[in-house]
């Protein structure tokens, strides 16, 4: 019986590496599509929000550049 546990461990050894094997080796690039098409629709979206910033928004979300440059200390 001591024998047949010993042979049963490389055969386990075997078989789940042969899965994993199959695993590793599947197919993926099916992702890849969809996830080229939203990266680019967001570089896209990215794009128009960048050229489309009036400067008045622009002034609201910086205020030391509306105020004419550099912030000045409290102490001048």
């Amino acid at each position: 019986m001591a024998a047949l546990a010993w042979l049963l461990i490389p055969l386990f050894a075997v078989v789940g590496a042969a899965i994993w094997g199959s695993w590793a080796s599947r197919n993926k690039t099916i992702g890849d599509v969809a996830e080229l098409a939203g990266y680019a629709r967001f570089r896209d979206a990215m794009e128009r929000a960048h050229t489309t910033t009036p400067d008045s928004a622009r002034a609201e979300r910086e205020p030391a550049a509306a105020a004419g440059g550099a912030a000045t200390s409290p102490s001048s």
